[in-house]
Order: structure tokens, then sequence, then C-alpha cells
């Protein structure tokens, strides 16, 4: 560090070399505490610094480890209640001369217990109408050989669901999980996965974070045979592998509250679950009565978007439109919905206290009564608001 010398006028009594020497002495002691200073300031900073920086890292580290934690507990918790789901099936084919000939598949899924009685739920794809032979294999390895296919919903029905159910578990009481309300759920959201990855990695666990709602996609298995129109989904980028169909999708409480079910081909991570809620009043009809009936109204209908409301000149934009029908009546003869006095182009716009919008359509609603149970519908007719009372019924098809 150099000293920078002024030309200073000389002062009174003082000799130059005296002046000199004092000015030496002065600027020494001077420049040692402006060191002493600069050096304790700069260590104080560098320490504090230090200090804080360990101290970020270390939180960081908490963090990370707290939230590692959580979900090795949640994915502790909850899979024990998710099993393996392994199908045969027996199909046909047309061989080299023309003649149809049968074939069996086998095929993986994931399931989740819903009762310590063995009931278990899953996906309608996982267990195909031609299932011979369905098995179960719990997280512990313990495996079924003898379970029943309690019910499958329908295969234009937008709830891919079905249940199954252990005949003989052998002395052994399950562990069910705990059902959430999806309704809670938003985007962004943080959720775990959990399935049989590719019908080989039982238990495979993967996270993420709800990315939409209210998603509507048309699925099909790889050879794009099958097609289903789903609707009502979440949307999650957590990994929903092949094999993870028909398992849970759980939030940070631990609580289920949807059911995976299929995955975007071409996309990274992009996979779509049916949210819980949608499927409660099914799986309160199966617990009761030990069979799959689902709640019918009777109406062909659209759900309204604001282009739909624009095309159909309406100034409701949400909600179920009964579409008026050039070949048959869209409300079904004898229905529910006929009894009940609900007309073409009627807007149901509620379900008790259930909004049908974009994230909650007509069937969905729906499934969240059993039959038997009467519902009040909010109705939009002619501009007016009015209430009508329907008591559901089990689907045609179901009876």
């Amino acid at each position: 560090m150099s000293i920078v010398q002024f030309n200073k006028p000389k002062l009174p009594g003082l000799s130059f070399t005296n002046l000199q020497n004092r000015i030496k002495r002065f600027s020494f002691v001077v420049l040692c505490g402006l060191i002493g200073f600069g050096g304790g300031l700069l260590g104080a900073q560098i320490s504090g610094n230090g200090g804080q920086t360990a101290k970020t890292i270390e939180q960081k580290q908490q963090v990370i480890s707290s939230e590692s934690e959580l979900i090795s507990e949640i994915a502790k918790k909850v899979g024990q209640s998710v099993v393996s789901v392994e199908v045969e099936s027996e199909t046909s084919a047309t061989d080299f001369f023309g003649f149809v000939v049968p074939q069996r598949q086998a095929s993986a899924g994931t399931g989740f217990i819903i009762s310590a009685e063995g009931v278990i739920v899953t996906n309608r794809h996982v267990v195909p109408a031609g299932a011979t032979k369905v098995s179960i294999t719990m997280a512990d390895g313990t495996q079924y050989a003898n379970v029943q296919v309690l019910g499958r919903t329908s295969e234009n029905n937008p709830l891919d669901v079905a249940f199954l159910k252990i005949s003989d578990l052998k002395g052994k009481s399950l562990t069910p999980v705990t059902i959430g309300d999806s309704s809670k759920m938003e985007v962004g959201d943080r959720v775990i996965a959990i399935g049989n990855a590719l019908g080989q990695f039982q238990n495979t666990v993967t996270e993420g974070i709800i990315s939409g709602h209210g998603r509507s996609v048309v699925a099909a298995d790889q050879s794009g045979a099958g097609a289903e129109t789903l609707t009502d989904l979440f949307q999650t980028d957590a990994a929903i592998n092949q094999g993870n169909s028909g398992g849970p999708l759980v939030n940070i409480s631990g609580e289920v509250i949807a059911i995976n079910t299929a995955i975007a081909g071409g996309a990274e991570n992009i996979g779509f679950a049916i949210p819980i809620n949608d499927v409660k009043g099914l799986i309160d009809g199966v617990l009761r009565s030990g069979k799959l009936q689902q709640a019918y109204l009777g109406v062909r209908y659209v759900s309204l978007t604001d282009d739909l409301a624009y095309q159909y000149n309406l100034d409701v934009k949400r909600g179920a439109y009964i579409v008026p029908s050039r070949d048959s009546s869209s409300v079904v003869a004898g229905s529910p919905a006929e009894k009940a006095g609900l007309k073409e182009k009627d807007i149901i716009t509620k379900v008790n206290n259930i909004t049908i919008d974009e994230k909650t359509s007509l069937t969905a609603a729906l499934s969240r009564f059993q039959v038997g149970e009467n519902v009040t519908l909010t109705i939009v007719r002619d501009d007016k608001t009015i209430t009508v009372r329907a008591t559901l019924e089990a689907a045609p098809s179901e009876q």
C-alpha cells in the first residue's frame, strides 16, 4: 500500500525533519489502524457470508431431506394397500386361412385396496371383458389366485373403472387406502403416483404436481384399438408408466385423490387420472351391495364450453346441454330424466350442490351418487332457472 504525500505548508515551531518524522509515525499508526479495522470488517463479512451460505445450504439440505422422508413415509403407508393385477384373457384372431382361432393373452396393471375384506379398485381396461383369470400380488409378495370381478363400467362410459374382490383372504385382514377429496386439489399441488411399472416393477413411486384439470382425452392401447373417450381428468407430470393403470394418485397427506389411467403418447410425463370424487358413489355402492351399479339419469348431452355456447346461441356457457336430436329424443323414454320432466334444450347447471363445469361433467357428478338416491337438478330453461327432483336408477345394461 503506497502513502501519498501531500505538499503542505511548514508548521511553526517544528523543524522539517521532526515534522517529517512525526508525520511518518502518525501515518504509520493511522495505516495500522485502518488495516486492522479493514481486516476486522472484511473478516466479519467473510465470516458472516460464510455462515450465511453454510446456513442456507444446511436449510436446503433439511428441506430436501424432509421432502424425501415425507415421500418415503407416504410410499410406505400407501404402498401396503397397492397391488399388482395380473390378468389372463381370451381373445380371437383370424389366421392365414381366414379361420377365427382363440388366443390367450397375459397382461398386468395396478389396483388399490378399499376395504379390509379385499375389495379392490382398478381400471376397466386392466380387466378386459374377455378376462378368464385374475390374480393379485400384494406389496409383501402374498399372492391370491382366486379373484372375482365384481363389475366394470360399460365400454362407452367415460369412467374407466372396475372392481375386484379377493375371494379367500386366508385369514388375513387387509389395509385399505384413505380416500381423499379431489375437489380440493389445485393446479400446482404435489402428488405421488404408485404403481406396477411396465407390469414388472411393483410399487414404483414417482412424484410431481397436478398440472391441469377437467381434461378430456381419447385413450387407446398401443395398437390403437379399444379407443375410449375419457372426461373430467386430472393432468399430472408425475410419471405414469405402462402398468401403472389403476394405481393411486396420492396427495401429500397420503390420501388417494385420483386413479391413474392414461399417458399421452409422444410426450414427456403427461399423464391423466380420474378424480376420486367421480368414483365415490360407485365405491359406496359396491361396498354396500357387493356389485357395481352406476346411477343413471337418461339424457344425451354435451358439456358446454365458450365455443359450444356460441354455436348453439346460448347465454349460459357452462353446464350439460340436452341437445335436440332429429332421430330420437335426447331424453330417454321411461328414464329418471323423463319422469322428472326434463326436456330437450334444458341446461343442467347443478346436481345438488355440485356445479357442472369444465372441472366436472354431468356423468362425473352423477357418479358421486348411488342408485335410488334423490337429487335436485338446477336447470336453465327458456332463460329461467328452475329446480326439479329426480330419483336415480341403475343404468339399463346393469339392471
